[in-house]
């Protein structure tokens, strides 16, 4: 296919011309000895991880390398039935309050297609937070931007924000690209042309290619992430089958093949691979940092999390020892009002013995007195019964064996009635 792009001259000004892009879907394995080296004078691992900001923004965003820029974005948007790029131009604007590592892993490109559309490209390196905010504010920012003095808000052109994340974003899908607009929630048609995003999960992409569910022949996006995830400095990982696939690939494909030949070039910069580390080190010591400090944020949860933890059984502790003590009171309660309760019927039981004690006192008083009356009855009748034995003329030994008295009882007895007469 034949696409039309501009070449910068000495002025401002941009003059037409053309560029060949091959955009071939039936691509077929490269076979025999006509297979093309794409690295000539460098191994793998000396090439720069495009997935970090500078190595991306110093192959994508050169001017130089203008056409294979074209070529990686057309790809990218086919997927949304985009028209075709036709111009394309850097720039450097920034969103108002932006930090200086937000413009470091910023590329901005002005590309105009057939429908005046532009497009705003983000590479992401680090897991920044907030990253779907953060990419609708820069949205935001390009699109307020377009609209000048006095301009009517037709004149407001379509952008497009992608986004080349280097981590997983999006747990409810499996799919490394995803794209979103603005649609009616029942209806589900589409309100404005103007507002785009995509979503690239490169961690996914890779697990695609892992999974052998990527076809880099027939699939243009494909092969040129593929490019993107071969060398991952971060997790110190060369992925030599995806420069396999790639260097039979590059023999269809010319535009890929330029592609990794300015790769090789500005790896092989010596001041631009120092610059290249210069940046990898600080993403790296800024990742560090933030795991450092998600680690204490972690920690420090989940002490917060211990403490809420022992607090609530605390709390529930001495709830149950306040019911505890509650119910130990009541029961103290119940046991002094038995207590007294019983001490109150021993009272009562103890004034009870003692009026017993004391009507006892005065039965035993009256059985001795009765005993006493008894026995004075007794003595009496026994001493009238001797009284007439005598008077009978019986001996005195036989009224004593007959009455039981003693004699002396009985002389007493005769001598009284003697003295009476």
């Amino acid at each position: 296919m034949v696409q039309t792009t501009f070449a910068k001259e000495a002025s401002p000004v941009y003059s037409l011309h053309y560029v060949k892009e091959d955009q071939s879907n039936d691509y077929s394995k490269a076979t025999g000895n006509n297979r093309t080296k794409l690295l000539k004078r460098i191994p793998l691992d000396r090439l720069m991880d495009l997935k970090v900001d500078y190595a991306f923004k110093q192959l994508f965003g050169n001017e130089k390398n203008k056409d294979i820029t074209v070529v990686f974005l057309n790809a990218i948007l086919q997927t949304t039935g985009r028209n075709r790029i036709k111009d394309i131009s850097f720039t450097n604007t920034e969103a108002g309050g932006e930090y200086v590592d937000d413009k470091q892993s910023r590329l901005d490109l002005l590309v105009v297609t057939d429908e005046d559309e532009r497009i705003d490209v983000e590479i992401q390196f680090t897991n920044k937070y907030d990253m779907i905010k953060r990419s609708i504010y820069y949205w935001a920012g390009t699109y307020r931007r377009l609209l000048g003095k006095k301009m009517p808000y037709k004149q407001l052109r379509p952008v497009i924000a992608i986004n080349i994340l280097n981590f997983s974003l999006f747990d409810q899908t499996e799919r490394f690209h995803t794209t979103y607009h603005l649609y009616e929630d029942e209806e589900r048609f589409k309100l404005t042309n103007v507002m785009e995003f995509h979503f690239i999960e490169m961690s996914k992409l890779i697990k695609d290619w892992k999974d052998d569910k990527l076809d880099p022949w027939n699939n243009v996006l494909a092969r040129w992430l593929l490019m993107l995830g071969m060398v991952d400095h971060r997790n110190d990982k060369i992925y030599d089958d995806i420069y396999r696939e790639l260097e039979e690939i590059s023999m269809k494909d010319e535009s890929l093949r330029d592609a990794f030949k300015n790769w090789e070039e500005l790896s092989m910069t010596e001041e631009e691979y120092l610059a290249y580390e210069s940046r990898l080190k600080r993403i790296m010591d800024e990742e560090a940092f933030k795991r450092e400090n998600e680690l204490i944020r972690q920690e420090a949860a989940e002490m917060r999390k211990e403490a809420e933890r022992m607090t609530t059984e605390a709390k529930q502790t001495m709830k149950k020892a306040k019911q505890q003590i509650n119910e130990a009171e009541q029961k103290t309660k119940e046991s002094e009002q038995k207590i007294k309760e019983s001490e109150q019927k021993t009272k009562e039981s103890e004034q009870k013995i003692k009026e017993s004690e004391q009507k006892a006192k005065e039965s035993e008083q009256k059985a001795k007195e009765s005993e006493q009356k008894a026995k004075e009855s007794e003595q009496k009748a026994k001493e009238d019964i001797a009284r007439q034995l005598l008077a009978r003329g019986m001996k005195l030994e036989d009224v004593v064996e007959s009455t039981g008295l003693a004699m002396d009882k009985i002389l007493k007895v005769k001598s009284d009635d003697s003295a009476k007469q």
